[in-house]
């Protein structure tokens, strides 16, 4: 058993079939964990006895022939802007070093639900602001195929996990490419939801009308299961969508492209594309061309002022959000102050200047 190549389908069917026990997987990945993650700096928080114990749980219930989730045995990692129940969630920021949420994330709920172990809790850009992860308050996470460069941000914890086989699933969040980035960055698949497809409740919020939680794995069929699991509306989540009917995301997985219409964007191919990524692109849809698939090339010229209309809306949104960590409702709190003008000036102030004096 080489658990750093296991893919979730592939340890869901194994710990069903008894080919291994949901205890030996866990026990396996921790060792690995603990061999390689020392160089990586993905994870912030580990969660090793909760795991084992839901582990010899589901071992039980296959011992006894009962009722097994989607996910049963299935490891994954959750980037640490989503609330976990009695689990330290810090956005990676000293502003929530010790936050720990009275309450499970709709999307780690229904984790839980489908039997899947939380492992841990991963690395990221301070309340995902940054693409490298390299602006957490914590540590920097590197890119697990060369330790020399980054794994792309801001969920790098998450791609660089699975990247390095020490965790086959993970969760990301996505505000402006924080989940597709980084997993392009460590070679894995990232998929980020259509807006409102799954629910953003308990996500800690950077831009609320662009945040979407999202999987992250080594197989696009791994994706599709998680997504199952994961998706659908929640009536703690007003944004989230009401699908008419139910909807699989595996149903027809292996089918292949035959017939299906790909749109390029012209001006997605034009100045400033790295040649290597255009030859790269151009490459694939060959590929899809010879599997079968229709590719049409449109125009999209709306899409030069995309950059500059996220970063108003992300900022503003940004600004809105966290304006609740001054120390008064949320955060470090500052205890030497004269008013309420001096108590935000130092909650501000002091975060950054005890991460600078640790550099």
């Amino acid at each position: 058993m080489d658990i750093k190549k296991l893919t979730a389908f592939e340890i869901k069917d194994g710990i069903q079939s008894g080919k291994f026990s949901c205890e030996e997987i866990i026990k396996e990945l921790y060792t690995k964990i603990h061999e390689i993650d020392k160089d990586i700096n993905s994870y912030l928080t580990l969660c090793e006895e909760s795991a084992l114990k839901t582990a010899r749980k589901i071992d039980a219930k296959v011992k006894n022939r009962g009722k097994l989730g989607k996910l049963a045995g299935v490891p994954i990692a959750i980037k640490d802007n989503i609330c976990t129940d009695g689990i330290k969630t810090t956005c990676a920021s000293k502003m929530l070093e010790d936050f720990i949420p009275p309450y499970d994330a709709t999307v780690v709920k229904k984790l839980k639900e489908e039997d899947a172990i939380i492992i841990g809790k991963t690395n990221m850009d301070e309340f995902a602001m940054g693409s490298s992860t390299e602006n957490s308050a914590f540590k920097i996470t590197k890119n697990p195929f060369d330790l020399e460069r980054v794994p792309g941000g801001s969920s790098g914890g998450s791609s660089a996990a699975v990247g390095a086989g020490i965790a086959p699933l993970s969760l990301g969040s996505d505000t402006g490419g924080s989940i597709r980035q980084p997993a392009a960055f460590c070679g894995v698949i990232g998929l980020k939801p259509t807006y409102g497809l799954v629910s953003r409740y308990g996500l800690i919020a950077f831009g609320s009308s662009l945040d979407q939680i999202g999987p992250m794995a080594r197989s696009v069929k791994d994706c599709a299961l998680c997504l199952d699991v994961i998706s659908g509306k929640d009536p703690m989540d007003n944004t989230s969508y009401k699908q008419e009917e139910e909807i699989s995301y595996l149903e027809g997985i292996d089918i292949g492209v035959q017939g299906m219409k790909i749109g390029v964007p012209s001006e997605f191919l034009g100045e400033g594309l790295n040649p290597e990524i255009k030859k790269a692109v151009e490459e694939s849809i060959q590929k899809f061309k010879e599997l079968g698939a229709e590719v049409e090339y449109i125009s999209f010229p709306i899409s030069e002022y995309g950059l500059s209309a996220y970063y108003i809306i992300s900022s503003a949104e940004a600004s809105s959000n966290l304006a609740r960590y001054d120390g008064i409702r949320y955060g470090y709190r500052t205890k030497e102050f004269e008013d309420v003008y001096e108590l935000m000036e130092k909650v501000e102030a002091k975060p950054l200047e005890k991460k600078l004096k640790e550099e």
